[in-house]
């Protein structure tokens, strides 16, 4: 990491190394390093592991329990954790809906809800995409019927990552059909153990149960779940998105990710001589550093963008794009690097290399980020 680092800011990056090396259990450490599925109980370890030190929700301002960190802090906290092979905090309360309750949500979800996140006391997922509205998300048919007190809510949503491990989950509904497609959805939060809320495994191709179905038959939702205005939730949706963009990019795993090609192409010989010095894959090498560093300078701007509160603009679809592509192309010459040992039962590259093709199309497919940047950007 080529920064000229202040006094203070260095201070920090101890303090980081120190915490990361004394507070992080091998066990955990071990997993990632080695690509091992991570369970509900390790993502919780690591979860409480940050929240009792103060540091898991680092970029919420100090007023909600965040840790008032700077840019370059928040750098620096994500630099460490990658080389340090910690694992991923999960996204869905703290880097997503608890910004969407800081800026849209009223003053008793934040006291009821933001502390929940914090303690772990709610494990919570996205209800996003649809069988037929996925990065058309716009297109989301679950309705949400007003009844007195309670939404009325029916409708599918799929790709739900971690669902089986929720109790809570945000959501788009349509509660006006009428209306044209970005107007009247609304984001509501809703119990899973709310009677007629059904989740059923996804079983992806190398028999890993990342993914669900979730079904609403009839689930009443207290209409003080609803988040900002009714009919409004669009706006929730692209603030959160936003955010969820940023997050798909993956600075801190692509970090990791290239020390360990650096590592692997050094043990593996061809024609005499390490792969890494071999013209052609060193220059493939070469060319993926040099858009990681470029990329974490992109994230740098982001994050000191966003510093007061505000969310990224297209420089998240930007990240996204890139971050993956980043990400595909690392797995990809790992797994080149390796060769036939790529199929090892006991390795697990092959099954990186296979899980990141997806990266480029959920939270939204890269064609259509680049639709978004040249309608912001560009005005086209």
């Amino acid at each position: 990491m080529d920064l000229n680092f202040t006094e203070t800011e260095l201070a920090f990056r101890t303090e980081v190394q120190q915490f990361l090396s004394s507070k992080v259990p091998t066990r955990l450490t071990d997993k990632v390093r080695n690509g091992i599925h991570l369970s509900k109980a390790d993502h919780e370890a690591w979860h409480a592991i940050l929240n009792e030190r103060g540091w898991l929700a680092n970029h919420w301002p100090r007023t909600h329990g965040g840790t008032g960190w700077s840019a370059i802090e928040k750098f620096i906290f994500e630099h460490e954790c990658a080389l340090a092979y910690t694992p991923r905090t999960v996204p869905f309360g703290v880097n997503m809906l608890g910004p969407v309750l800081i800026k849209y949500g009223t003053p008793a979800q934040q006291q009821h809800w933001l502390p929940r996140i914090l303690s772990g006391a709610d494990w919570w997922c996205q209800g996003y995409s649809e069988p037929g509205a996925g990065s058309d998300l716009a297109s989301v048919q679950t309705t949400a019927v007003r009844q007195g007190s309670h939404y009325i809510v029916n409708g599918q949503k799929t790709w739900t990552t971690m669902g089986q491990h929720a109790n809570m989950i945000f959501c788009l509904v349509r509660t006006n059909r009428e209306a044209k497609k970005q107007e009247g959805i609304s984001f509501i939060l809703i119990d899973m153990n709310t009677p007629g809320v059904v989740v059923r495994p996804i079983i992806t191709l190398d028999g890993a149960h990342e993914v669900n179905e979730v079904f609403f038959t009839d689930v009443q939702v207290p209409v003080e779940n609803l988040v900002g205005e009714e009919n409004k939730g669009w706006s929730c949706a692209k603030f959160l998105l936003t955010y969820e963009r940023t997050n798909i990019a993956g600075v801190g795993f692509s970090v990791a990710a290239m020390a360990r090609l650096k590592l692997v192409a050094s043990r593996v010989y061809k024609n005499g001589q390490p792969l890494s010095q071999d013209p052609l894959f060193a220059a493939r090498m070469a060319r993926v550093e040099i858009d990681l560093e470029n990329m974490k300078t992109t994230n740098l701007r982001v994050i000191a963008g966003v510093a007061g509160g505000g969310a990224p603009g297209a420089e998240s679809s930007m990240l996204k794009i890139k971050g993956t592509e980043i990400r595909q192309e690392l797995s990809a010459l790992t797994r080149r690097a390796m060769g036939p040992s790529a199929l090892s039962v006991d390795d697990t590259t092959a099954h990186q290399y296979f899980n990141n093709r997806k990266l480029s199309i959920y939270g939204g497919s890269n064609e259509i980020q680049k639709n978004i940047i040249a309608k912001m950007m560009l005005g086209l």
